[in-house]
């Protein structure tokens, strides 16, 4: 998970939930402990949180990340309570029982991660990054609730995804997938036909 850091997307958080969600990742930073890693250790986002970078749509309390070390982490100082652009305090938390095992994700899912600076956070410690919009809209196939197919909506209107891409990538991901494949691929269909809606109503 090397290479250069590049920020080509625009990210549209609320400034307040990025600047909790900073406070977050540099407290996990901290855990490293003084002299830190030999490499930077590598925190990828899903979920919402994810989501909210990409779109600004929805705020979520939970940040979904896998971290690629062991850390000591205690959850109570991985929450921070902030106020969102409407004045309403909100709890930022990092979900510590997230587990992406049951996801739909492409073997390249991490790699393929778009990372991002955050004030605060020293990259050369700790590396923060996206799933790519791509990605992410696999991710929710899973599970496949309204507010998945809200997000994969989002996603597609603000222009992130197109349906025949998220088709190809859905689908290669599918040797991997440990589940019902019948409901999941049925899944995949049923956002293909989402997204081409939802992008169809933008152009016009």
């Amino acid at each position: 998970m090397s290479g250069p850091r590049q920020q080509t997307l625009l990210l549209r958080p609320d400034p307040a939930y990025e600047k909790a969600f900073a406070q977050i990742m540099a407290r996990i930073g901290r855990t490293l402990g003084a002299g830190g890693p030999a490499r930077p250790v590598v925190v990828c986002v899903a979920g919402g949180a994810a989501l909210h970078f990409y779109t600004g749509a929805r705020y979520t309390n939970d940040i979904d990340a896998k971290i690629f070390a062991r850390v000591m982490l205690d959850p109570k100082e991985l929450q921070v309570a902030y106020a969102d652009a409407d004045g309403l305090t909100r709890l930022l938390y990092l979900d510590t029982q997230y587990n992406d095992s049951f996801a739909l994700l492409h073997h390249a899912a991490y790699d393929d991660a778009r990372p991002i600076d955050l004030a605060g956070v020293d990259a050369r410690r700790l590396d923060v990054r996206l799933l790519t919009p791509l990605d992410l809209a696999v991710s929710k196939l899973s599970r496949y609730s309204a507010v998945d197919c809200d997000d994969i909506r989002a996603l597609a209107v603000t222009g992130l995804i197109d349906a025949a891409a998220l088709r190809r990538r859905a689908e290669a991901a599918l040797p991997d997938y440990v589940g019902n494949l019948n409901r999941i691929k049925n899944s995949i269909e049923l956002a293909v036909k989402l997204v081409t809606a939802a992008t169809s109503r933008k152009s016009k």
